[in-house]
């Protein structure tokens, strides 16, 4: 999904996907990050979001947090919440249910290494591809998380004036938005993360983990 906004009629079809959070007179909004934890880029992410006393959710991916604990320490140290992206990163349009489900499985245990989150897990579906069937099993173990607005900090077709800029005019509150604490991402994200916070919390929104 290479668009911005997500389109109400995609809400109204996926009702058991959590896509915002609507507020009577709230100004929240609901930072999160795909694809970590990843050094150097995480923990570039987590002093941004200190400066602002925000909290985020992190959708982590279990092999990541394999291979970087201490990174993944950090983000639970800072206070802020994690959910769970799969071991693989895996497109779920591209994968059997039984192997889908035991990817889950996997970052699971990853994360339960080292904290036992308190209420019902989150898991975001990478690329946001998931299959009915899925939802249909994975709705009453998992909050399942999709977004208001994609970023676009991953896409190097993307300025990173205009990943800003989109961003800002889209949010509201309630708006739950995906960035990307990757490589891939690092460009885009280290222009338009700061600019957003600044840019929000100076409109007196608070920025809140799920």
């Amino acid at each position: 999904m290479n668009f911005f906004k997500t389109p109400p009629l995609l809400k109204f079809f996926y009702p058991d996907l959590i896509w915002d959070q609507k507020q009577e007179g709230g100004k929240q909004i609901y930072l999160t990050f795909d694809d970590g934890p990843i050094p150097k880029i995480t923990p570039y992410v987590l002093d941004v979001l200190a400066e602002y006393q925000a909290k985020a959710t992190f959708f982590c991916v279990g092999d990541n947090i394999e291979r970087h604990p201490e990174v993944y320490q950090q983000v639970l140290d800072a206070g802020h919440r994690t959910g769970n992206h799969t071991f693989n990163h895996l497109n779920g349009w591209k994968t059997d249910n039984e192997h889908y489900l035991q990817n889950i499985m996997y970052c699971r245990q990853s994360q339960e290494r080292y904290t036992n989150d308190i209420g019902k897990p989150l898991f975001r579906p990478p690329y946001g591809k998931i299959t009915r069937s899925q939802i249909k099993i994975l709705k009453n173990e998992y909050h399942i998380v999709m977004w208001d607005i994609l970023s676009g900090d991953y896409n190097p077709r993307f300025a990173a004036e205009k990943c800003l800029n989109k961003c800002i005019r889209h949010t509201v509150p309630g708006t739950i938005i995906i960035f990307h604490d990757s490589r891939k991402a690092a460009k885009n994200l280290k222009f338009v993360l700061p600019r957003y916070l600044d840019h929000f919390a100076q409109a007196g929104f608070q920025f809140s983990a799920l």
